[in-house]
């Protein structure tokens, strides 16, 4: 690849999907792409981009984004905020319900959720702690701009040695060993199935295809990949979906100084909204799947 073709690449990526490539980034973007230059017979980078380009439908450029988007991730990963979700969010929620200051229902969107590992956690410790039982209702989106991850958290199949990642507590109720033709791997159950939504999104775009307001939002791992134009122009956005009290969690390496004057912060990577949210009315959506099992 050369670097006028590189440079192509980053202008297209950085315009539609708001990621920034630096420099070293080239070989990477080259053995990325390399693969699906040899699927279609094409015989080099510039060929390929005239390819994406000239395709109106756009579904190579969903292609070519799937390919430079990271989806690395774990269950209950940067266990330090799922400590505070559990040891102090939760507690207030459930302080706040029984006092009649908030309803049981609550609503969290995992942005860039990848393969799914985090939305599921999510639910694992949402389902434990506000059991439907006893009046909660809960419900998670995830979002990611890959469609082939998006594709995989659908599945929610996992190979079993991740199993590790997850509490003994939360892995016997709510996963699935697989048998058969299944063996080596793990799906999770219906009941969490049953309050997670999983839809591509593009954070780039200028409108979000959603409904209502979040009581937390996590965008955990998706920021670095933005410039500083880019990551106040989705801190922005996200910051309209969360609630007047919501929080909003950041990846360990992220931070939000000089992003927002709403957005207070609590401790390392958490975030208390205190501004006024714009978007009032509130949205539910139906969950998307049956019961099932591996």
């Amino acid at each position: 690849m050369s670097d006028r073709e590189f440079n192509l690449y980053r202008k297209l990526i950085y315009s539609r999907a708001g990621i920034c490539l630096s420099p070293p980034k080239k070989a990477l973007l080259e053995a990325r792409l390399g693969r699906r230059l040899r699927e279609l017979g094409l015989e080099s980078f510039l060929a390929y981009y005239q390819y994406v380009i000239e395709d109106t439908s756009e579904s190579e450029l969903v292609q070519l984004l799937d390919r430079v988007s990271t989806n690395e991730t774990h269950f209950f990963r940067e266990p330090r905020q799922f400590d505070f979700l559990e040891e102090k969010i939760l507690p207030n929620w459930v302080i706040q319900a029984n006092g009649g200051l908030r309803p049981q229902q609550v609503r969290v969107w995992s942005a860039g959720c990848s393969t799914g590992e985090e939305p599921y956690s999510l639910a694992m410790m949402l389902l434990d702690y506000l059991p439907p039982e006893r009046g909660w209702e809960i419900e998670i989106m995830g979002t990611d701009l890959s469609s082939r991850a998006i594709e995989s958290a659908r599945r929610a199949i996992w190979p079993i040695v991740k199993a590790q990642e997850i509490p003994e507590k939360y892995l016997k109720r709510f996963m699935l060993k697989g048998i058969g033709s299944q063996a080596g791997c793990m799906k999770a159950g219906p009941e969490i199935r049953a309050i997670v939504r999983l839809e591509n999104l593009n954070l780039n775009d200028e409108h979000y295809p959603i409904a209502g307001i979040f009581d937390l939002i996590l965008c955990r791992n998706v920021l670095i990949y933005f410039d500083a134009e880019s990551r106040a122009r989705v801190i922005r956005r996200l910051q309209n979906y969360l609630a007047p009290a919501g929080y909003l969690f950041v990846g360990h390496a992220e931070s939000l100084n000089g992003l927002s004057e709403q957005l207070r912060h609590v401790v390392p990577t958490v975030y208390h909204q205190a501004a006024v949210n714009k978007l009032a009315p509130t949205a539910s959506f139906a969950p998307p799947w049956g019961a099932g099992a591996v």
